[in-house]
Order: C-alpha cells, then structure tokens, then sequence
C-alpha cells in the first residue's frame, strides 16, 4: 500500500507544525516517513495513516525533529565553510598574492602620512560596511525572488545570506584596537592594522560579494529539486 498525494501533503504539514521550515529538511523528513510508513502497512494493513504517523515520529524522541535539524544545519555549514576556503584559497595565486601585498603597502603608506590614523581608519571603515551592507540587500533581494514564487525556505541559502548578514561584526576587534592610541604611534602597529584591514576586506569580499552572487549555482548543486522548482 502507498501513500496518497494527499497524505504526503499532510506529512508536508506535519513537519511545518513541529518547526521545520525548511523545504529541504522537509523533503528528507517527508521521505523518511513515507518509506517508514509504507514498511508499517507491510506488517499491520489495518494499521491507520495517522496512527502509523505518530508512531514513526515517537521514534524521533522527545525533541522531535530537532536533532535532525541540527545535523543538517551542522553539515551544511561545515560546506558553506568549504566553500569560502576554496574562495579563499583562489586568492592564492601569484597576480592575487601581488595584488594583496600592494594593497597592504599602499594602506601603510597612506596611514603613515596622515596625523589622524585612527580617525582617517574608522572613517573608511564606516564607508567600507556601508557600501557591504548595501551588497548584503542587493543580493538578499536578488536570492528571495524564487521564494515570492514557492514560498519555500532552503536552509543553505538562508546560511549564506546570515552568514554575510553578520559579516560586518568582524570590523569590532579593529575598532577595539584602535583605541589603542600608542599601537599606531609605531610602524609596526600602523603595518600590523594595514594587513588586518585588508585580510578582513579579502573576507568580507568573499563572504557579501562573491559567495552570494554565486548562490543560485551552489543551490542548485546542493539540492537537484531547487533547480527543478525554478525552472518552472
């Protein structure tokens, strides 16, 4: 015996109404439970399809679906984080490594000629998240447009666009530093903030701009469905 389209439906339902939100968790959950329920009907043909539901989801335990999910978020952000490594690791090449250090050279020249270091960096740094955040809306705006179709929820592209959400907390440790008035009095400390600041800017780019504008390709790679559902 196999399971109605509308009782697959219902199992759909069900996993919304025990907080998973997500359509990908949704599908493997729905799957699992159809194949468990359809084995229950092979030993007790009588047995009803609520009945059978409720004793599959008793075997989840008493948090449900919650250790399932946290497994799945584990795993993916363990890929979103080998995503940025091979992100990372592009800049790695000999015209990006030249690039950088220049970079770094041309920030400690620029502070060392300046007689407000401190208030000259945390003024970039203000332009600098500015312009991140208004990255952050354009892509997040951009990355929503299948769901206004589906209304549906992947969990790696909520991942990645937390992820760069949040990306702007990284400039706390150099405002912290920077209060430190006796740090960029010496070269050293001036090319100590040169390399931090443009090491942090080599993230965040990676992190708002490059992740993000590649988003749908990483999603469709993740999950075969989402390429399906939005080729319709």
């Amino acid at each position: 015996m196999k399971l109605t389209p509308e009782q697959i439906e219902r199992l759909y339902l069900f996993t919304r109404q025990h907080y998973v939100e997500w359509y990908d968790l949704q599908s493997e959950l729905v799957d699992h439970m159809a194949n468990a329920i359809e084995a229950q009907w092979q030993e007790h043909p009588k047995l009803s399809f609520e009945e059978a539901l409720q004793k599959e989801f008793k075997k989840f335990g008493v948090f449900g679906f919650m250790d399932v999910v946290e497994k799945r978020q584990s795993a993916l952000n363990k890929k979103y984080n080998g995503i940025i490594w091979k992100h990372f690791k592009a800049f790695f090449t000999i015209p990006k490594i030249i690039f950088t250090a220049t970079l770094v050279a041309v920030t400690f020249a620029l502070l060392n000629v300046t007689l407000y270091k401190s208030e000259v960096v945390l003024g970039a740094f203000g332009i600098i998240i500015l312009s991140f955040y208004g990255a952050i809306i354009y892509f997040t705006n951009k990355n929503k447009k299948p769901n206004s179709a589906t209304h549906k929820k992947w969990l790696l592209k909520e991942i990645i666009l937390g992820r760069s959400s949040i990306c702007g907390l990284i400039y706390l440790p150099i405002h912290i530093i920077l209060r430190s008035d006796k740090l960029m009095e010496h070269a050293l400390g001036v090319f100590g903030i040169s390399f931090l600041l443009v090491s942090m800017l080599l993230i965040e780019y990676i992190m708002v701009i490059e992740i993000p504008k590649k988003a749908e390709a990483y999603l469709h790679e993740t999950y075969p469905e989402y390429a399906l559902e939005n080729a319709n």
